[in-house]
């Protein structure tokens, strides 16, 4: 599997100044890899005391037999990872209240290729780096796939998003979070994030919820932030360009409707 180099977590000490409210029912947070999820985790964390984050390991399917403890509800944990649709991910999270993050399909093509490329990212693509393909020619290969080395954009979004949909997950959209963060001042941030929060069982914000949010929410606490990825030298356009939007149509059909972005 590729390994991925991040800097230290010290988002802990910065929980710890804040009073929390016990966890009452296991938490998870799945996500398709590469739409927010330390940001949407660590704004989560900042409502959990440390004790109650489980933080032994991004939980995915092979890995999910030695790490079943994150779903005990007799002792709740706010858990997180990339987490396969299948019979044994359905009965290992039974109970547990789940969370689903994703991206707009158009975005995520640019921030899967630009973290492929970056020096964090210590996969069996490094031949690709350095200008040897061209740019759109990367960018097809974040749509399809790389065969034997990196699944396609359908098979991410079809087994760590959709097939979760219509099972009770609460769906949560990056650009969402991203907006009301610019805007969270606003009753409308307040609303947003008050129904996000809920899935942890807080009934109210408090007081310091600003505090909190904009804590998590900085870069410098995710290793996989875009100001935190190093190296890449190739510079990849700032939105998806039209002909390769084509092809995420024709590769995921109906997918940025059925999640919303359409």
């Amino acid at each position: 599997m590729p390994v991925i180099r991040l800097q230290p977590d010290t988002l802990d000490a910065e929980t710890a100044r804040f009073p929390q409210a016990p966890l009452s029912t296991p938490v998870f947070l799945n996500s398709v890899p590469k739409s927010g999820t330390h940001l949407v985790r660590n704004i989560l964390r900042m409502f959990v005391a440390p004790a109650q984050q489980y933080q032994a390991q991004f939980i995915q399917f092979g890995n999910l037999a030695q790490h079943l403890k994150a779903f005990d509800a007799k002792a709740p944990k706010l858990s997180w990872g990339h987490l396969l649709y299948t019979d044994a991910s359905i009965i290992e999270l039974k109970g547990v209240r789940k969370l689903i993050l994703v991206r707009d399909p158009y975005g995520w093509v640019i921030a899967r290729a630009r973290f492929f490329l970056s020096e964090e990212f210590e996969g069996n693509v490094k031949q690709l780096r350095g200008g040897v393909i061209s740019v759109p020619e990367f960018l097809n290969l974040m749509i399809f796939g790389i065969h034997q080395k990196a699944p396609s954009m359908r098979e991410i979004y079809e087994f760590n998003a959709v097939a979760w949909l219509g099972t009770g997950a609460t769906l949560i959209r990056y650009e969402d979070v991203i907006a009301n963060l610019r805007a969270l001042d606003t009753p409308q941030a307040h609303a947003y994030f008050s129904a996000l929060l809920e899935n942890l069982g807080l009934k109210d914000l408090p007081p310091d919820w600003q505090e909190r949010i904009r804590t998590g929410a900085d870069p410098k606490h995710s290793g996989t932030a875009r100001e935190n990825l190093t190296g890449s030298g190739i510079e990849l356009p700032a939105t998806l360009p039209a002909e390769q939007k084509a092809l995420v149509d024709y590769a995921v059909p109906g997918l940025r409707k059925l999640l919303g972005y359409v």
